[in-house]
């Protein structure tokens, strides 16, 4: 039975819906910042889409200290992980790293010599089928960053028509979203529910991997055949670029990937993964010619936005569990679907799976719709923002406006949802 909310509880719900209208028009405090140069800097502040929920998070736990007292809401933000938050900032920069990029570039080429396309054809394919998929194994934030500076550095540009970008961008989101259930440790909203369900890779291979990886191939391939002269047109090389940068010496590159893989495999203990990271942060210092800038302002920014969600969402529990209960499995999927575009698809997988008793039809329906959804919108899918923060700079303003965006989703969303419900 769903608990009656308390006077907070609404108020909250009330904060979270200004955050997500804020969020929707960001771009508009942008404008005003180009209008009123005064309070441009607080404008600014206010147009960036990843402080929003930081913003709305710190008047949500002012007002509770206020309503509460300090130690409730002090007792409040103790009892949520932030976990993921810190997670992301680590790996964004880890995998931005030069080395990182000029060793995943190597794989890239190698693979796109054996596919039957030109070469810039042949890495955006692979960026947006084979990169999403790696988050399977490397965790999605880390696919998304990886997916997203491929894409920056090769064939993504102002050049490039503003049609052309934003489709790119929704079926990045679309098969980063779907592209890590192939394994049951990798994907936020597949984790939440692996353990108190008894999910193994096995089960997410024969029941969401395969399904997952026909609508990511089929995704990539239908935004490259449609833009396929665009690309070859106006795309741009890495190769120039690279011959005016020092060779890295293969030591350095595979002193990266053990990071890498260190900050990955303790991607559940922030004390390890942070220590980590920050020797990384080190290591960088020390060998500072083989660097490129290290996206650690991103990484930031993406973390607080995140940490921002958790802190709104902790209160959102009653209203999400009263949508979701008492639902049949299709109507489910639908509702997740679209709930996902609103909310963390985590957060919303996380909640299914304190529902007891639910049947097999409901937590497929649950997870495979939490997972369809998580590329409409930047906050659908925790590494939206990563791959927001990378590639807003080839936007007007530096702003992916929410409307183009889900439109643009609309379409590999709905591959999605084809191969999760008839396949």
């Amino acid at each position: 039975m769903v608990t009656a909310p308390s006077l907070f509880d609404i108020f909250a719900a009330v904060i979270f819906c200004i955050a997500l209208l804020h969020t929707f028009s960001a771009s508009f405090f942008t404008r005003l910042a180009h209008r009123y140069h005064t309070h441009s800097g607080l404008f600014h502040l206010l147009g960036e889409v990843e402080v929003v929920f930081g913003f709305w998070a710190f008047v949500l736990i002012s007002s509770m200290a206020v309503y509460s007292g300090t130690e409730s809401a002090i007792k409040y933000m103790e009892s949520r992980s932030f976990t993921e938050p810190l997670f992301v900032l680590a790996i964004m920069v880890v995998a931005a790293s030069r080395p990182i990029l000029h060793a995943v570039m190597s794989w890239l080429n190698g693979i796109a010599k054996i596919l039957p396309l030109p070469s810039n054809l042949a890495v955006y394919f692979l960026c947006l089928s084979f990169l999403p998929m790696t988050g399977s194994f490397i965790t999605e934030p880390g696919a998304m960053t990886l997916a997203a500076l491929m894409l920056s550095d090769t064939c993504f540009s102002e050049k490039l028509s503003l049609r052309l970008r934003y489709a790119t961008i929704g079926v990045l989101f679309v098969n980063v979203s779907i592209g890590g259930t192939l394994t049951h440790f990798a994907a936020p909203p597949v984790l939440m529910v692996a353990a108190p369900w008894g999910w193994n890779t096995p089960f997410m291979l024969t029941h969401f991997g395969w399904k997952a990886a026909i609508a990511v191939i089929i995704n990539a391939s239908i935004v490259t055949w449609i833009f396929r002269h665009e690309l070859m047109e106006k795309a741009k090389s890495m190769k120039a670029d690279d011959a005016q940068k020092p060779n890295i010496p293969l030591p350095i590159i595979i002193v990266h990937l053990a990071f890498l893989a260190g900050v990955v495999i303790f991607a559940h203990h922030p004390v390890i993964f942070l220590g980590l990271f920050l020797f990384f942060l080190g290591f960088a210092e020390a060998y500072r010619a083989y660097q490129g800038r290290l996206y650690i302002r991103e990484g930031l920014l993406v973390a607080f936005f995140l940490a921002g969600l958790i802190t709104l969402g902790g209160f959102q529990q009653w209203w999400l569990e009263l949508v979701l209960s008492d639902l049949n499995p299709t109507l489910l999927y639908y509702i997740a679907t679209a709930l996902t575009a609103i909310t963390d698809n985590a957060a919303l997988t996380y909640l299914g799976s304190l529902v007891p008793g639910v049947s097999e039809q409901f937590k497929y329906a649950l997870v495979a719709g939490a997972v369809t959804g998580g590329g409409l919108t930047v906050i659908a899918n925790a590494p939206n923002p990563a791959g927001f923060s990378i590639l807003k700079r080839f936007f007007p303003n530096q702003t992916v406006r929410p409307l183009p965006l889900f439109l643009a989703a609309s379409l590999p969303t709905g591959v999605a949802i084809l191969a999760f419900q008839c396949l």
